[in-house]
């Protein structure tokens, strides 16, 4: 399985959620496959879904999932120890480890190589972090939501994209209609 394909097997798990997705081609997948005024889509802040999740999370008391890549995460590596020590249990991470920076031409990204990413999320101190294969996901989604727990899921998939078109809502109009979701 590929990202696109974990996208749409999740879709209707995450459909009624707070969903912050990760910049380029995981927001334009998701946003073609289910759009929802739910979903912040991240147009052009590499590495900040899982830091904006967070901040959502902390502020108030729905469930948010933050969608995130490999490749964002290593660029914000500080994400992880400051999620481990600004714990919020309605928060969920889902990071689809492609082992690629898949929006910029699938270059390797290093957990893809020998860096973990469940390993490094251990060591941050985050307590409650699954791995499992892209097949999994869906599981290991629904799991976490019904639990109060935060939670860091790091699904490997393989490495691949499909053609999709450009999100072109304004930037604007969909902060606007995500906070009307966070304060309904």
């Amino acid at each position: 399985m590929i990202r696109s394909e974990i996208l749409r097997d999740i879709a209707p798990v995450i459909r009624d959620q707070l969903v912050v997705c990760n910049i380029g081609l995981p927001s334009q997948e998701l946003h073609m496959i289910d759009d929802q005024s739910s979903n912040f889509y991240m147009l052009g802040t590499m590495g900040l879904s899982s830091s904006i999740g967070l901040g959502v999370a902390l502020a108030q008391d729905k469930k948010v999932i933050s969608i995130d890549g490999d490749g964002s995460v290593l660029t914000n590596f500080g994400t992880l120890p400051t999620i481990a020590n600004n714990v919020a249990d309605n928060y969920i991470l889902l990071i689809i480890d492609n082992g690629s920076y898949g929006s910029t031409g699938d270059q390797p990204t290093y957990a893809g190589m020998k860096t973990s990413l469940t390993a490094v999320a251990k060591a941050c101190g985050c307590e409650n972090v699954v791995e499992c294969q892209a097949k999994d996901t869906k599981q290991a989604l629904t799991d976490a939501l019904a639990g109060d727990k935060m939670t860091i899921i790091v699904a490997k998939c393989e490495s691949g994209n499909i053609k999709v078109p450009v999100i072109t809502m304004d930037p604007v109009v969909i902060r606007d209609r995500f906070m009307k979701q966070v304060q309904a």
